[in-house]
């Protein structure tokens, strides 16, 4: 690949940091405490419904502008990739802003936050996506459901607008930066996280196999932790991959999400 189409690569990523191992179990520790304090008798959620309130943002000469259908498009590529876990997204309401700050918004930066501050609608289950020309060479970011509890207006998924299903971001236009990031949404890590050092699974998750660093465009069968077990999981949609090549989340990853879920989310 030429250092161009590299670029091309690599331009394209979450703006999701990657934890470091104290930072990976006091997380972890903490989820365990949280359902432990819900109970013995708490039923976990392994799957629910979630509403989604989709925020359409604009410059102020309508550019980004989205239609009804888009939004749709979007939910239904979520649907089909969480249907297995038994998780489905139904849109509540969507709105449009036009607002030249907001439409550029970094994560972290003031824009984000009046954004958010302004639309964000529901409660901790409930899933706020906002599109946007999102700067830094991004296709996302998102917030974890731990997240919540000390910063409920910041909760929630920003995505490049261009794409979404038909959108024009080349190679990753058919929805699944969305996936992605509602993974993080819903208590994913990337599975490159810890690199070749799975300190308690890297991603927490003991069925993706350990991988030294992201996986870009399509590269099939790659295994760049040869001393661990398996091979990347290049198909991952919580690797870095194009949209094509990204079609599965795991077991594993599935029982994450309802931990998470019933955590710090479900009825919060």
């Amino acid at each position: 690949a030429s250092a161009n189409d590299l670029d091309h690569l690599r331009r394209h990523k979450c703006g999701v940091r990657d934890l470091n191992e104290a930072e990976f179990l006091a997380a972890e520790e903490h989820r365990e405490m949280t359902l432990k304090g819900l109970g013995v008798n708490a039923p976990m959620v392994n799957g629910a419904t979630i509403g989604v309130y989709a925020h359409t943002i604009t410059d102020s000469k309508g550019n980004g502008a989205q239609t009804k259908s888009d939004i749709d498009a979007q939910i239904a590529v979520l649907n089909a990739a969480y249907a297995p876990g038994n998780w489905k997204f139904v849109l509540k309401d969507w709105d449009t802003t036009a607002n030249d700050s907001w439409y550029t918004m970094a994560p972290g930066k003031p824009a984000e936050k009046e954004c958010k501050e302004a639309l964000r609608q529901g409660n901790a289950d409930d899933l706020n996506l906002y599109a946007a020309n999102i700067g830094g060479g991004l296709l996302g970011w998102a917030t974890f459901p731990k997240d919540y509890t000390s910063a409920p207006l910041m909760d929630g998924v920003v995505i490049l607008s261009s794409s979404f299903p038909g959108g024009s971001a080349k190679d990753y236009n058919e929805g699944d930066t969305g996936t992605h990031e509602v993974g993080h949404w819903m208590g994913l890590y990337h599975t490159f996280q810890g690199g070749c050092r799975e300190f308690a699974g890297g991603d927490g998750v003991a069925d993706t196999p350990a991988e030294k660093e992201a996986n870009y465009g399509c590269p099939g069968t790659v295994d760049s932790c040869p001393d661990e077990p398996g091979n990347d999981p290049t198909s991952n949609f919580m690797d870095y991959v194009y949209d094509a090549c990204m079609t599965e989340f795991t077991t594993g990853q599935f029982n994450r999400i309802t931990q998470e879920f019933t955590a710090y989310r479900s009825g919060k």
